[in-house]
């Protein structure tokens, strides 16, 4: 591909996300739902209970959605991945579904092939704790949004993710930015206090905010809209009630933050648990709990919930679908 046709490739990408926004759809709101298994013997993907999940969110008025971590795509085979991109596929004209590549660069390269299959409006590029840096990483981005055929979305969890040198390290998501292979940044780097980062700070002296997704949920949700002026927030929560994560955007987006924050609460019962034993088991766990949809096993390397765990995250998990409506 040259670079003429991957620019092309990259604004159809974008005009599809801008179409989802002017249907209605809050553009900036983003489930990350977990992959719903059957308890079989190969732990099968359950695309019956999957399409349960897209079904709850679309019904509430959310239309986008972002298969990453939430779903263990770091553990994925390749064969399953190619069943979810042909199945998420046959979503692509009613939702905006993102899938998750790497977190390798050639596990990346590997799903490119995949991708390019379908008309997906950009990847998630997953973070990676091998070795690396920050020249590295832009040389081998830059290769896999070109194999993709679609612009990246940057997924930051930690200030080492694009190596030692974290100045640098910032320099080349902003090139990434502006050669437009990076059309977003999932911002996710966890603070005791999501008002003072310097790191976020020192990210946006870079790119512009509207290029950064607030990519921890709901705790800091409101203050990453409303301080930093990010764009929008992924959420693990709002799979379970995402009327009200829609609800929460809408607010702070007319400046009624004392709104946002009283909707922020419903949430954090079931967020403290996820924060206790873990954010993606406890959201897997919780959307079965819920009664929304088996989700079944959880593949390996990861472990599910204990009984006694789930069973104190049944009644939580509960009222928050509960209070979604």
């Amino acid at each position: 591909m040259t670079r003429k046709e991957f620019l092309q490739q990259a604004a159809i990408g974008s005009i599809g996300m801008a179409a989802s926004a002017g249907s209605g759809d809050p553009p900036a709101v983003y489930p990350v739902p977990p992959l719903a298994r059957k308890r079989d013997s190969r732990r099968s993907l359950d695309f019956v209970q999957n399409e349960k999940i897209l079904r709850h969110l679309q019904k509430h008025g959310v239309r986008n959605v972002v298969y990453g971590g939430n779903a263990f795509l770091y553990h994925i085979t390749m064969a399953e991945y190619a069943e979810l991109v042909d199945w998420a596929s046959g979503f692509t004209r009613e939702m905006s579904i993102i899938p998750g590549v790497g977190p390798s660069y050639g596990r990346a390269m590997d799903q490119a092939p995949l991708i390019r299959k379908h008309r997906f409006p950009s990847v998630l590029v997953l973070p990676c704790a091998d070795p690396r840096d920050a020249t590295g990483l832009e040389t081998g981005l830059r290769e896999i949004a070109e194999a993709c055929g679609v612009p990246l979305s940057v997924y930051i969890k930690h200030e080492a993710d694009f190596g030692p040198d974290r100045e640098a390290g910032l320099d080349a998501v902003a090139r990434l930015v502006d050669a437009k292979v990076c059309e977003s940044i999932k911002y996710a780097v966890v603070r005791k206090d999501p008002h003072d980062d310097a790191y976020l700070s020192s990210l946006l002296r870079r790119v512009p905010a509207a290029r950064v997704i607030s990519g921890i949920g709901e705790r800091p949700a409101v203050v990453h809209l409303r301080d930093f002026k990010l764009a929008g927030f992924t959420t693990g929560s709002g799979v379970l009630a995402p009327r009200l994560s829609r609800e929460l955007f809408e607010a702070c987006a007319r400046r009624d933050y004392a709104a946002a924050e009283e909707i922020r609460r419903a949430f954090l019962p079931f967020e403290d648990l996820r924060d206790a034993w873990g954010a993606a088991p406890v959201l897997h766990a919780g959307v079965e709990a819920s009664g929304l949809a088996e989700t079944g096993p959880i593949s390996p390397f990861v472990s599910s919930l204990p009984a006694a765990q789930f069973e104190q995250l049944r009644p939580v998990a509960r009222a928050l679908l509960e209070k979604n409506g």
